[in-house]
C-alpha cells in the first residue's frame, strides 16, 4: 500500500526516518518497474541541524523544495557524480529531510543491473545513496517528484524486521558538522549486505 501524505507530514523526522526501514521505494519509468527495500537511512533536521543543506534557513534554488510540504523527493547531485534521493518530510516551510542510503533489491533486478552496466548481482547494487538512485533509475531531474503519484513513491507491503535487527549510529560524512556529526541520526539494519560499511568510534545503539 502507498503510504499516505499523513506519513510524511509528521513532526518527527527522525521517527520517519526509521520507519522508512522495511518499507519498498520504488519507481516507474517508461513502463520500467523497479523496487528495493529500505534497510538504511539518515535524517537531517532542518534549520537547526548543522549537517542540513538548510541550515540557518539557507533557501537556494537547490533547496526550495525542502520547504515544501512533506512527500515529495529531494535529489541533488554530489561530488558532480552521486544523485542522492531523500525524502522530504514535515509540514511547509519545515525543511527536513531523510536521505536514502541503502536499498535491497526486491523487484526489476535485471532492469537496475543494466542501469548499473553490472552482469549479475552483488551487494553494491543499492549499497550507498548513490548507487540507490542508479538502481531505481532516480536523477536530480526527479525532485520535486510528488511521492504520492506513480513514477517514485513508497509503499508498505507489511514487511518488518525485527525490532532488534534495526540500530543507530551517527551519520556518514558529515564531519563539518561539527557536534551535530555525532547525532544519531542513522538508522540501519544491523549486518545487512546493503548497508554501507562504515566504522564509528561511537558505539552503535538500539533504535
Amino acid at each position: 500500500m502507498q503510504l499516505p501524505a499523513a506519513f510524511y507530514h509528521r513532526k518527527n523526522v527522525c521517527v520517519i526516518a526509521k520507519e522508512l526501514i522495511g518499507k519498498l521505494l520504488i519507481t516507474c519509468f517508461s513502463d520500467q518497474l523497479t523496487a528495493g527495500r529500505i534497510v538504511e537511512t539518515e535524517a537531517y533536521n532542518g534549520v537547526a541541524d548543522k549537517a542540513s543543506h538548510a541550515y540557518g534557513g539557507r533557501y537556494t534554488n537547490r533547496t526550495e523544495v525542502m520547504y515544501r510540504t512533506g512527500g515529495l523527493a529531494y535529489v541533488y547531485l554530489c561530488y558532480g557524480i552521486h544523485h542522492l534521493f531523500n525524502v522530504v518530510t514535515g509540514t511547509e516551510g519545515v525543511p527536513h529531510a531523510v536521505l536514502i542510503r541503502g536499498i535491497e533489491p526486491v523487484y526489476g533486478v535485471e532492469t537496475m543491473l543494466e542501469r548499473m552496466k553490472k552482469l549479475k548481482l552483488d551487494h553494491a547494487v543499492g549499497r550507498g545513496p548513490g548507487n540507490v538512485s542508479k538502481a531505481l533509475g532516480i536523477s536530480v531531474a526527479h525532485s520535486g517528484t510528488d511521492l504520492l503519484e506513480k513514477e517514485i513513491w513508497i509503499a508498505d507491503d507489511g514487511y518488518r524486521f525485527t525490532k532488534d535487527a534495526i540500530i543507530t549510529t551517527p551519520r556518514i560524512g558529515v564531519d563539518y558538522a561539527a557536534e551535530d556529526a555525532l547525532l544519531p541520526y542513522r538508522f540501519i539494519v544491523k549486518g545487512h549486505p546493503q548497508v554501507t560499511k562504515h566504522i564509528h568510534n561511537k558505539k552503535y545503539n538500539p533504535a
